[in-house]
This record gives C-alpha cells, sequence and structure tokens, in this order.
C-alpha cells in the first residue's frame, strides 16, 4: 500500500504559499492507517524507548494506538495552558508563525527514553521543542517518527545534524 496516496495537499492553508499534508484522509480509511500504525510499530522495534510522547494534536492520533499496541506510556506534549498540572513550557518558531507547547513536569523520569512521534516534519521547529521539553524533563529522545517528511524544508536533516534519530514513513517536497 502507498500510503501517499491516502494524503490530501491543501494549496494555501493555513496561510498563503503553505502547501498542507493533510492527513484526514489517511485516517479515515481503516485500512490506509492501519498500515501507517503498523508501519510505525516496525519501526519502533529496533529503538530502545521507555515512553511515547506525541505533539498535539495530530501527533496524538498515531502515538495513543502507537503506544496501546507496544504497551508504553503516552506522554502529551501539548499546547500552552493546555495541562492542568504544574509545567515545563518552550516557545518556538513554526514555518508560518511561534507557538508554545508544554509539558507537565511529571511526565518523564530521570533517564527515561522517549520516543516522539508526530504527523510531520516541516521546517524543525516543533520537533526540536518537543526535544528540548523531554531533555529538559531529564528525559533522553530515544528517536523520533513521522508520517510525513517535508524533505525540502529540511527539518529532518536539522534534527539528524543535533544528533538525534529520525525516521519518517513518506517523504513529500513541502511546496
Amino acid at each position: 500500500m502507498n500510503l501517499k496516496d491516502f494524503i490530501r495537499s491543501i494549496p494555501d492553508y493555513p496561510k498563503k504559499g503553505i502547501l498542507f499534508r493533510d492527513i484526514t484522509t489517511l485516517i479515515k480509511n481503516e485500512k490506509a492507517f492501519s498500515e501507517t500504525i503498523n508501519q510505525i510499530v516496525e519501526r519502533s522495534k529496533n529503538i530502545k524507548f521507555d515512553k511515547i510522547a506525541a505533539i498535539e494534536s495530530r501527533g496524538f492520533v498515531f502515538a495513543s494506538a502507537v503506544s496501546y499496541i507496544l504497551k508504553k506510556p503516552f506522554v502529551m506534549l501539548r499546547k500552552k495552558n493546555k495541562l492542568p498540572a504544574d509545567v515545563h513550557s518552550i516557545d518556538f518558531e513554526l514555518e508560518y508563525g511561534t507557538a508554545t507547547i508544554e509539558i507537565h513536569k511529571d511526565s518523564i523520569d530521570e533517564n527515561d527514553n522517549v520516543l516522539i512521534i508526530d504527523d510531520l516534519i516541516a521546517t524543525g521547529g516543533t520537533a526540536e521543542a518537543a526535544a528540548r521539553l523531554v531533555e529538559i524533563s531529564k528525559g533522553r529522545v530515544a528517536a523520533f517518527i513521522f508520517v510525513i517528511n517535508l524533505f525540502d524544508l529540511s527539518g529532518a536533516d536539522k534534527l539528524l545534524k543535533k544528533g538525534y534519530k529520525v525516521e519518517n514513513l513518506i517523504d513529500f517536497p513541502g511546496h
């Protein structure tokens, strides 16, 4: 199954000049969604990790299913002011603006190896912020797994240069 066939491309969303890769068409197809989860699980077999973290909100779709299958704890990296307990916060740049993500301070134990899952990597700003949250929580990033890599925006390359292990299922140009 070619998972690319299930990704919808939407020009000028969320703003002019952005070509948005929409995963809703992938997750609404039960066979494509199952295959996506199976591929993430398969790629994770060569990674030593204790917990799975995902970036709000589309990363939750994939990571929660993988967490369930692998019986690993699931950690949510959420947008600002969405978590009720004490948090660590990181501000970062997006391809089309700025944002903040947070993690509960008690989500990751010292020396936990954390697999970070998200739907897409573009410029890498969100992924770098996620890694920083894991690290300020005294955990270690075991690897990243993305469904989609927008290869010409170089986010995956940026993570690799910082020494992180990066996997993805699908490659698309970003524009």
